[in-house]
């Protein structure tokens, strides 16, 4: 799940980035409206949610979600903004944000109201992927799996999470390592294939522990692919 924060204050920012990820989204952070709107016109970007403060520099959280729905784009936008009248929240929500955060605001209340967009959006993001006998869940942000009537959790990092949850999307398809750097790595970072390649080891090894081996196969030339047979070897 990838979320586009944009704030222009430092240290809020900097906070709301730090529980994101712990709570394993891949965000990437941005202060200023122009620099979020061509992260948004990246085509090759895919983002869960946004997260736009209203006043920014340069283009507003309210212009960006003017030009998202003038584009027909669905994408889910939460507005945090210190205006708190009712007059403001209406052009908020006429604007295109499909929810409103009046600063401050705790983190528990930004988290919840993120998995309330996840539930009014279930054909952007199901509460639970199930394929085969992995279970991830969203809400929880667990993955286990399931073998006749025992369930066995699966400890994985923020990454090996992010890495499972994109091959479980798209069980059977061949997927690139650019495409995993491109989509499950934040703006400004610069793995490498090699990167791409101990994530998979370390996924594959702890899936094994578990009794599931070898889910994710590597089909030479091309990247990697997860195997959506039925039952594990």
């Amino acid at each position: 799940m990838r979320i586009l924060l944009v704030e222009d204050e430092p240290d809020l920012g900097a906070a709301i980035q730090r529980v994101l990820r712990r709570e394993k989204y891949i965000v990437d952070w941005v202060q200023d409206g122009t620099e979020a709107w061509n992260c948004l016109d990246q085509n090759w970007i895919q983002y869960t949610i946004a997260i736009f403060d209203w006043m920014l520099p340069n283009l507003s959280g309210i212009e960006l979600c003017q030009r998202l729905r003038q584009q027909n784009s669905a994408l889910p936008v939460l507005m945090l903004t210190a205006k708190d009248q009712i007059e403001d929240r209406v052009t908020g929500l006429d604007a295109g944000a499909d929810d409103y955060l009046v600063k401050p605001f705790g983190m528990a209340e930004l988290l919840a109201r993120l998995r309330a967009l996840h539930r009014r959006s279930p054909q952007i993001q199901p509460q639970q992927l199930h394929v085969n006998h992995l279970v991830l869940d969203y809400g929880k942000h667990t993955v286990s799996y399931q073998l006749d009537t025992h369930q066995h959790p699966i400890s994985l990092t923020a990454k090996e999470f992010q890495v499972l949850e994109y091959f479980m999307q798209r069980p059977g398809q061949v997927i690139t390592s650019e495409q995993l750097i491109n989509q499950l790595w934040e703006i400004g970072t610069e793995p490498t294939s090699n990167a791409v390649a101990a994530q998979i080891r370390l996924l594959r090894r702890k899936l094994a522990e578990v009794g599931y081996n070898n889910p994710i196969e590597t089909v030479h030339g091309m990247g990697y692919r997860f195997n959506d047979a039925d039952a594990p070897k």
